[in-house]
């Protein structure tokens, strides 16, 4: 050991050189047609949304893909449909594919909440948080204000958390 002291330096908080982990979250498809439509009035935020999240894994499951592309060729166009498709396709968006026993939990799950506007795509959603531990939704409405997974798990609206807004819950 040498002859000059050591100076007392305080050492950083080793979290401070973790990269940040991917956060994950469950999309719903009110975020996903508002990114494909540009006449959509949530396009800006979902778009901002995105730009400033780009460390969330989105997932996504059949039923909510099913429901994006039959309103994307209803309300826009079916190349606004096709180029969601290959959005996710390219790898945006995750596929879940839920194995055969999910639509046991899936019932279990609209049972659970009949007296509520919930459809097949929330129901897989809350589905698909329980048997993948996601904690997280991308979502516009305030339907998962209610809702929970099929553990009876609130999922936490990282749209919402991030200062945005949300339309009422409403059904077509």
């Amino acid at each position: 050991m040498s002859g000059r002291p050591r100076l007392a330096v305080a050492e950083p908080d080793p979290r401070w050189f973790r990269a940040r982990p991917p956060r994950q979250a469950l999309v719903d498809s009110g975020p996903l047609i508002a990114l494909f439509n540009r006449t959509d009035r949530w396009h800006p935020a979902v778009m901002a949304w995105l730009e400033g999240n780009q460390h969330v894994r989105l997932h996504g499951t059949w039923p909510v893909l099913t429901e994006v592309c039959a309103l994307l060729a209803r309300r826009v166009h079916n190349d606004a449909a096709l180029d969601f498709l290959q959005w996710a396709h390219r790898g945006a968006l995750q596929i879940d594919a839920p194995p055969a026993g999910s639509l046991d939990s899936v019932l279990t799950i609209c049972r659970r909440f009949a007296s509520l506007p919930l459809d097949l795509a929330d129901a897989s959603i809350a589905e698909a948080a329980a048997r993948l531990g996601i904690e997280h939704v991308v979502t516009l409405d305030r339907d998962f204000d209610v809702y929970r997974d099929a553990k009876g798990r609130r999922l936490r609206n990282l749209f919402r958390s991030a200062g945005h807004g949300s339309k009422p819950t409403t059904r077509e």
